[in-house]
């Protein structure tokens, strides 16, 4: 499908620079299916973009493959002008959530300043020489205020609550100053409270920092006042476009081959009737 770039209201021309990603007539092929193809989209700086649809369908796929780390079939891929690669330093990466257990002891702001003193991906590499640790224990102090986690940061990593640990671990994404940040489904296992928060979190690291957001993610309705577009992705095909252009009853029918209905209840939240059975519970706000 195109790109609906047209369709990007809340940015002004005068932002409208340098794509940070450019995606071109691209598909990926696993096990011998075809995921998705003919995708094409252009991501802005400072966007905040979600990645939606069925468990499945190819959300997280297409997140790695513009990291990096899967190969395309079919197409191009470019961040930041060149072609995408794994372990691109300009990339804030956090991987699908992770769950520190009571028994561990490290302390959160230990667990930020590796993104410091590991490479990009995680891997520990030796300490960095002394003259700049005052610096980077600033910046390790800087992005834990950003994200909100300064009042619980040097306690235990395991003693902490699902969304404090997935503050953390937004911090440790961004304390390089990436400038895109790509999480992959940072919201799941937590209640509605800390997804809106964390939501909120990401907007406005987006907003102060310019970095681009690219948040895979089941539901809308927790980031739905954050995002400025969604992609979605069904079937083998994909639509992207403002929440409000592609949370439709045509376009979702369309991508799912079958009657869906969409509805707004009138508190602003969204409701998809009709999916397959198997992806019923892919939206998590549903009529009952």
């Amino acid at each position: 499908m195109t790109d609906s770039s047209s369709t990007l209201s809340s940015f002004p021309p005068s932002t409208r620079l340098e794509p940070v990603i450019r995606v071109s007539d691209a598909a990926v092929t696993l096990g011998g299916r075809t995921i998705w193809q003919g995708v094409n989209l252009t991501v802005q700086p400072g966007e905040f973009l979600a990645i939606l649809g069925p468990n499945g369908a190819g959300k997280s796929t297409l997140l790695k493959a513009m990291l990096g780390l899967l190969p395309l079939s079919a197409g191009t891929i470019a961040v930041l002008g060149k072609p995408a690669r794994r372990g691109n330093a300009a990339i804030g990466y956090v991987p699908q959530r992770r769950h520190f257990e009571a028994d561990v002891h490290v302390r959160g702001r230990s667990l930020v300043q590796l993104g410091l003193d590991g490479s990009h991906w995680g891997l520990t590499i030796p300490l960095l020489q002394s003259h700049k640790a005052r610096e980077n224990k600033r910046l390790v102090a800087e992005v834990i205020e950003l994200v909100g986690a300064t009042s619980y940061a040097d306690r235990p990593i395991g003693e902490l609550s699902g969304g404090e640990q997935q503050r953390l671990l937004i911090a440790q994404a961004l304390v390089r100053r990436p400038r895109i940040l790509a999480l992959d489904e940072p919201l799941d296992s937590l209640d509605l409270r800390n997804q809106q928060g964390i939501a909120s979190v990401i907007r406005r690291i987006s907003r102060e920092t310019g970095a681009a957001v690219l948040l895979v993610a089941h539901d809308i309705n927790p980031i739905l006042s954050a995002v400025d577009r969604v992609v979605y992705v069904a079937h083998g095909q994909v639509a992207i476009g403002t929440p409000e252009e592609v949370i439709t009853t045509e376009t979702l029918s369309h991508l799912y081959a079958t009657p869906i209905e969409v509805l707004r209840a009138s508190d602003g939240r969204i409701v998809v009737v009709g999916q397959p059975e198997e992806e019923v519970s892919y939206h998590a706000h549903r009529a009952r």
